[in-house]
């Protein structure tokens, strides 16, 4: 009660044409962007947004770019002479896919999803997420096509002198070693994705970004709201950078054993 005292005397103050002070306009657009009306709920509900869209977008990049990954490395494994056209057409797909999506920009690309393909739909979040996914998707594929490359040819062709089949060899022989190679990058990217969900409240997805450019609009002062979601960023990305560097030493240590 307190505080609301002394922003609506500020307010007054304001009205009246008086200048306020450093700390008194501190304290005003303090108060503005976090405490009035329970704003700070905003950002709250906000950066709760954003790592849903960067957790699904993260999943469904997975899945697409291993699929992408594991279509690219059996076309290329095939030998001269015996190329399966199936899977030389769903090469030539899986190319031009990741080629579109790493030669148009982000903002590009989610414009066309919520304004064109998805058009009708109000369910801007999953909206932002398909996109975000299907252009992670493009890069997780160079990343697992780069740790099933890794993989020494020898490990296939034992797998399938144990009398395994392609499937059984690449699920229990080669994907543990390219999980184990790939996982360091792979965090990285849900980093990158992180940060990459700012774009998405330019399409309604109520994600941090979003709620601190409408707090911003409403209050005229861009200071405050934007310099807390900047810091908010910082600190996701500051604590998920720690989380990959102590995954990344337990993976050595594995090695050294």
């Amino acid at each position: 009660m307190r505080m609301a005292a002394q922003y609506e005397l500020l307010k007054e103050l304001l009205n009246s044409g008086t200048t306020l002070n450093f700390e008194q306009e501190f304290f005003f657009k303090f108060y503005q962007a976090f405490i009035l009306k329970d704003r700070w709920l905003q950002y709250i509900n906000g950066v709760g947004t954003t790592l849903l869209v960067t957790a699904i977008a993260l999943a469904l990049g997975i899945v697409l770019g291993s699929v992408v990954a594991l279509v690219r490395v059996a076309h290329d494994q095939q030998r001269p002479g015996r190329r399966n056209p199936v899977l030389g057409f769903f090469n030539a797909v899986c190319q031009v896919y990741t080629t579109i999506i790493r030669g148009t920009p982000m903002m590009v690309q989610l414009l066309i999803m919520s304004m064109v393909i998805f058009s009708n739909s109000r369910n801007f979040t999953m909206v932002g997420a398909l996109t975000l996914g299907i252009n992670s998707g493009a890069y997780v594929s160079e990343i697992v096509r780069g740790g099933l490359m890794s993989v020494d040819k020898g490990q296939m062709e034992a797998g399938r002198s144990l009398g395994l089949n392609y499937l059984k060899t690449m699920w229990f022989v080669i994907a543990p070693q390219v999980l184990k190679n790939v996982l360091p990058t792979l965090a990285n990217e849900f980093i990158t994705l992180l940060k990459e969900t700012s774009v998405a409240g330019y399409v309604a997805v109520s994600d941090l970004t979003f709620a601190g450019n409408r707090i911003r609009g409403v209050t005229y002062s861009p200071f405050m709201p934007l310099i807390a979601v900047a810091i908010i960023y910082l600190i996701l990305v500051m604590f998920l950078t720690r989380m990959v560097g102590k995954l990344e030493r337990r993976l050595r240590q594995g090695d050294n054993r």
